[in-house]
């Protein structure tokens, strides 16, 4: 695949702004979410048909699917697939509540949990999925995940880990594997971090041992000191992690997993960089494929899904967004995509409940949102 066929990373717009998430009433779990149509909930005993019912009304990050996948649905169903993007989980919240509508979005975990609590999804019945057996009885997790019971609302469509990204020809290839090493003497004034609230706090958090979602004022009294300690090191806050190593400006820099991939297929060099994963703990995330509950086109949302959990379908997508995907029989494919970096892979073994982001009360995220204002300001 050619550099210039690689997506941007998607990743590099996210932002976690506390006015954002205040504002729509979204920092508790299933808060602002609560549907206000009787229909929703009635059609969440009503299974869905697998079938053509319209047009695929799509909202997701920019760029997370193979363009010649969506070329290849539309001819195969004789659909149109209507595309629309956010550029944040709240501006998906935000798009939601004010009443737009979308056959097939795509959450992280914990914003999947709120939408189910809120009844603001449809029930997937994984066994009118043709190819669904790959995900489910070859990656256990995603069967029951902590984040929708039953996987009775979701489907994972991709997952990945959060790591330290460098550049050896700047700072050498000899590193602890630890958090700590973002306080490298030799990267000072050319570290970025994720402008990612949970990102941050979940790093701090899992230096000091501490659990990576934790909302005690105490502890994240502590979070919010250690990461002041690396402000003379630190050169800001961006997601761009690998345009950001691709052109110096970062010497190092907090990364997802799938970004370090995508940044493989740019590097003329690909020997200068590396990617590790932390000892003291890895984040780890997942986006999920679900269907609203007011979907006009829910059948063609199931096809949609089928259609996308087909082998060669996801070996061309893993390539093209660099992310690996929990499908059996593909696991080869981002393999060899991430051979420089083998940290970048995410195995059943990294899945744990205990680090991936949760939701906490409003109280709870309130308090977090106070620390991130802290270590933004210095």
């Amino acid at each position: 695949m050619s550099p210039e066929a690689f997506p941007r990373s998607r990743r590099s717009f996210l932002r976690t702004g506390s006015a954002t998430a205040v504002g729509l009433g979204l920092t508790a779990a299933g808060c602002g979410f609560s549907s206000s149509d009787p229909a929703a909930k009635k059609a969440e005993d009503k299974p869905i048909d697998v079938k053509v019912d319209g047009d695929l009304v799509y909202f997701n990050w920019a760029d997370f699917v193979d363009p010649a996948v969506f070329e290849g649905f539309e001819k195969e169903y004789g659909v149109k697939v209507i595309q629309s993007n956010f550029d944040s989980m709240e501006g998906m919240a935000a798009k939601l509540n004010a009443g737009n509508r979308y056959d097939i979005i795509f959450p992280t975990a914990k914003w999947a949990q709120r939408l189910a609590q809120g009844d603001r999804l449809r029930p997937i019945d994984h066994t009118r999925l043709k190819n669904a057996d790959a995900v489910f009885s070859h990656y256990d997790y995603f069967a029951d995940p902590w984040y929708d019971p039953g996987a009775r609302h979701t489907v994972p469509f991709t997952m990945y880990k959060t790591g330290i990204g460098w550049r050896k020809d700047k700072i050498g290839s000899d590193l602890a594997g630890s958090w700590g090493d973002l306080w490298n003497a030799r990267a000072k004034s050319k570290v970025f971090l994720l402008d990612d609230r949970d990102e941050v706090l979940g790093m701090g958090a899992l230096k000091l041992g501490l659990d990576i979602s934790t909302s005690v004022e105490g502890e994240l009294g502590r979070v919010t000191d250690s990461l002041r300690s690396l402000r003379p090191h630190l050169r800001g806050f961006s997601s761009d992690s690998y345009n950001n190593l691709l052109t110096g400006n970062a010497a190092m820099t907090q990364a997802w997993s799938g970004d370090m991939a995508a940044m493989l297929n740019q590097a003329k060099d690909p020997s200068i960089f590396g990617f590790e994963v932390a000892k003291e703990g890895a984040p780890v995330n997942s986006d999920c494929y679900a269907i609203p509950s007011d979907a006009r086109h829910p059948g063609t949302a199931m096809l949609f899904i089928d259609y996308m959990l087909r082998p060669e379908n996801v070996k061309k997508n893993i390539e093209y967004i660099g992310y690996p995907m929990p499908v059996a029989g593909t696991e080869n494919t981002y393999a060899a995509l991430v051979e420089p970096f083998p940290e970048c892979q995410v195995s059943s073994d990294d899945l744990k409940d205990e680090l991936y982001f949760r939701n906490a009360t409003s109280k709870g995220e309130q308090a977090r949102d106070t620390a991130w204002t802290r270590v933004k300001a210095g």
